[in-house]
């Protein structure tokens, strides 16, 4: 899996095999080994972030501080999605 950053214990990544056609822009977050099932956060054309679901059991404070930061870096995040997987596509 790709690592995108690491937010203290916290790592945010791309899951290697996104189906086909690939889904939208997003990434996964886990604390520890990443997992196919760790949260997913969708990235919006306009750089927001959307919880899809929070299956890694995040604590809130620190999912909203994950999310913060995420909308912060997101011109990395497409770079590296782009260079990783040729094209983006965003769910809104």
């Amino acid at each position: 899996m790709p690592q995108v950053f690491s937010i203290g214990s916290f790592k945010i990544y791309f899951w290697t095999n996104e189906g086909n056609p690939k889904e939208p822009v997003h990434v996964h977050v886990s604390e520890g080994i990443p997992s196919e099932n760790a949260t997913k956060i969708w990235i919006t054309k306009e750089s927001k972030t959307i919880v899809v679901h929070n299956k890694s059991k995040i604590p809130q404070k620190a999912l909203n501080n994950i999310c913060r930061y995420i909308e912060a870096n997101t011109f990395q995040i497409f770079s590296k999605w782009k260079d990783y997987f040729g094209e983006l596509t965003f769910y809104c």
